[in-house]
């Protein structure tokens, strides 16, 4: 690409929205018409949305001349976004869309009439004037509103250098009606009739790939439908209703029961439950209140909420995902590579091999008509005693309509489209085609253990009462001294007593002892909490009677205080980072698709191996400090090769997340932990691991069909045409019949169950 190195160092984007582009085939041609122009810093194309998006420096080359190197390449260009509204829904599509339909309809209906007064001339009674009547209602088919965008694009295509698929159908439609205009001055079998008949049904098929692509593309176009269109705010104390696009950071909305939460913020004041099944996929509305962060485009259910709002614009949740989405859709899986050098060259192949036939039945008509005779006899359109000229043209113009690569060019990524809208419907977001082709062949899953396989926050979960006291008595006198901590474990016992809805005493004369404990008086007696350590020095007693469970409690992984009153040991209150629900059933799951598992903590060993048995880990990495995990990931990888991945939520995972063939962020973690990662999970839920491996193995495994059906295709058609069996008008609906193949099986794709459905069976 050729670099300009006296423009300023700001970078500007712009994108393109080119309808015609309906293959990578047609995406290379588009790049390679940008690639000359000075300035260009990079070129993205997105066959899914019709899109090429330019990055280039300073203010050259003007938006003008980006529309006019893509033109001059074939193609058209409907619309012109700058910014960071390049998913906006214009409705280009659809008009582009109404304009193939027209231009259809207009062909069909003298191509239709073409076709009758055919078979009237040809098994009934000869029509006075046949080929000048037929040459009249062919030329706006071949020539004007049906085929003249297909012979702009070719010429321009030539002209630039390059062959799109236009000129294979310009070869094939404008020779036989030019030919079949010889019949006024010379007797000979008429082509105007096939010339009409190829454009047509080229025109038909234009307009059923790019409706069938459609249905493919549609996560962009449903995302887009998903965010809310206009907010109501609190302004100067009134509440006021603008668009959308109009908030600023830190306006504060009212969201009524009912609607949709305008853009990403939290929650200031009022309770509710929100259905947040748009981003993580599932159905169960999470319960809001005040501090609880809410999405963009969810649905408040019942209660009237004030929401501050935190990100506007491009930096909203569904922006985001809308990015990913675009950005997986446009991008390349390693296996498309041969297919790409294939395409980059078949246009021109299939003009000499068109040529060579040609040719061929010029030279040695004899010596290949006995092909025919064997042909002739189950094939009905095949003509053995056919003059060599007419053999020549209709062999050479079935090669040309019958070779379009197109259905290999839409074999990766009309999969790719409906796959990564798969994925973003249930909460996963794949950011390139490469990470699908290798996350299907992972072998080893490495876990996080604080926030991916449990909660990442302390809970109760224990608590202990001495004999002749009661379980509730001890939690309430362990939360009203530790209501006065700021500490996380004093957090969760507080939290721990108010969900079992325990009245809280107030705390007086409270004290803190570093590393070890609290203490305080309630209702006048003295409150000691803390490690045995604590308890011991200030003299307790009664402690051996609850060293069984304190020993019990701490094998288990859990953090386990002791509760002395007035000098007496009464309890034990534990809390743990409790294991998530799914976490077992996930495990299981990787278990039963052949993956070993590992989980990698900075905890020490005793407490990873509770967990770990817990859960059926495999393999327990413990006591691995945060720059110590790309270490650890380095070493399975010499063990199980480049089939590693990484699973985290946190900063410290950020350059594990790197190093492994294929890292998973949490979506509730860490926002650096979610750019270094291949796939983000929008909820936190470890099932999400396996569903994304699921849908990486369901969406290569099109790929692969796809691929291989058009290899075949292709590889078995041009043969049989260049030897005369195939006619050209049966070879133009057969090019369309399997463009729309690959698009049907990629469509197929939103069938594949990838979801974990019930977690005692999965």
């Amino acid at each position: 690409m050729n670099q300009s190195t006296n423009q300023p160092s700001t970078h500007r984007s712009v994108t393109l929205v080119v309808p015609g582009m309906g293959s990578d085939h047609c995406a290379g041609l588009v790049r390679h018409s940008l690639e000359r122009l000075d300035g260009i810093e990079e070129i993205r194309t997105n066959i899914s949305n019709h899109q090429v998006t330019v990055k280039h420096s300073g203010d050259s080359p003007p938006l003008e001349e980006l529309k006019a190197a893509v033109e001059r390449g074939g193609y058209e260009v409907t619309a012109v976004r700058t910014g960071d509204n390049t998913a906006e829904d214009d409705g280009s599509d659809e008009a582009y869309l109404r304009r193939a339909w027209r231009r259809f309809v207009i062909a069909a209906i003298p191509a239709t009439l073409i076709m009758v007064l055919m078979m009237v001339h040809m098994l009934w009674a000869p029509i006075p004037g046949y080929l000048a009547v037929i040459a009249l209602l062919a030329f706006p088919v071949v020539f004007l509103y049906g085929g003249w965008a297909t012979h702009v694009s070719a010429w321009r295509s030539l002209t630039n250098r390059t062959a799109n698929m236009d000129v294979l159908i310009s070869m094939g439609s404008l020779p036989p009606y030019l030919i079949g205009l010889v019949g006024f001055i010379w007797p000979m079998t008429s082509f105007i009739e096939m010339a009409a008949t190829i454009m047509t049904f080229h025109l038909l098929g234009r307009y059923l790939e790019n409706k069938a692509k459609g249905r493919a593309s549609q996560a962009i176009k449903q995302l887009l439908k998903l965010g809310a269109k206009t907010a109501r705010v609190e302004r100067d104390g009134e509440e006021v209703e603008v668009a959308v696009k109009e908030l600023s950071l830190g306006d504060v909305m009212i969201v009524r029961p009912g609607d949709k939460i305008p853009t990403d913020g939290e929650v200031i004041e009022g309770e509710s439950h929100v259905d947040e099944s748009i981003a993580t996929g599932e159905s169960i509305p999470v319960e809001k209140s005040p501090g609880a962060g809410v999405l963009g485009a969810t649905i408040n259910k019942e209660g009237r909420l004030k929401v501050k709002a935190t990100r506007v614009g491009a930096d909203t949740f569904l922006s985001q995902v809308i990015k990913l989405v675009e950005a997986a859709q446009s991008s390349k899986v390693p296996i498309q590579e041969f297919a790409d050098r294939v395409t980059a060259r078949f246009v021109p192949v299939v003009i000499l091999i068109s040529l060579g036939s040609l040719g061929a039945w010029l030279l040695f008509p004899e010596a290949l008509r006995p092909i025919l005779e064997w042909g002739s006899g189950f094939l009905p359109w095949v003509d053995a005693e056919a003059q060599p000229v007419i053999l020549a043209l209709l062999a050479a113009i079935a090669v040309l309509v019958i070779a379009c690569p197109c259905a290999l060019g839409l074999a990766t990524p009309t999969a790719l489209m409906v796959g990564s809208g798969l994925g973003a419907e249930r909460g996963i977001l794949i950011r390139s085609g490469e990470a699908i082709q290798t996350l299907k062949d992972i072998r080893m899953v490495v876990l996080d253990k604080t926030g991916t396989i449990t909660q990442g926050e302390p809970e109760l979960t224990d608590v202990v009462a001495a004999e002749g006291l009661d379980e509730q008595e001890v939690l309430a006198l362990a939360a009203a001294v530790e209501n006065a901590s700021e500490h996380p474990l004093a957090q969760a016992i507080v939290k721990g007593a108010r969900d079992q809805k325990i009245e809280i005493g107030e705390v007086k004369t409270f004290k803190s002892v570093t590393a070890r404990g609290v203490q305080g008086m309630v209702d006048g007696r003295e409150i000691l909490i803390g490690n045995r350590r604590l308890l011991e020095e200030s003299g307790i007693q009664g402690l051996d009677v609850l060293d069984g469970a304190l020993t019990r409690l701490e094998e288990t992984g859990r953090t386990a205080v002791l509760l002395a009153r007035d000098g007496l040991a009464i309890g034990i209150v534990a809390v743990a980072d409790t294991i998530k629900s799914d976490s077992k059933n996930a495990i299981r799951a990787m278990h039963d698709m052949g993956l070993t598992v590992a989980m990698v903590t900075g905890d020490n060993e005793r407490a990873a191996r509770a967990v770990a048995e817990e859960v059926g880990i495999d393999e327990v990495l413990a006591g691995v400090l945060p720059e110590g995990k790309v270490d650890e990931i380095r070493k399975l990888q010499e063990r199980f090769g480049p089939h590693v991945a990484m699973v985290g939520d946190g900063i410290n995972d950020a350059p594990a997340l790197k190093q492994a063939n294929v890292g998973i962020a949490i979506g509730a973690g860490a926002d650096v932990a979610i750019e270094a990662a291949d796939v983000t999970l929008v909820s936190g839920e470890l099932t999400k691991v396996v569903e994304a491996i699921r849908l990486s193995r369901f969406t290569y495994r099109k790929i692969v069909q796809n691929l291989f059906w058009a290899f075949f295709y292709n590889v078995a058609a041009i043969p049989i045409a260049a030897i005369g069996l195939l006619h050209p008008m049966i070879g133009v609906v057969a090019m369309v019949t399997s463009s729309l193949s690959v698009i049907g099986n990629s469509v197929l794709l939103k069938r594949a169950r990838i979801r974990v459905e019930n977690p005692e069976r999965a």
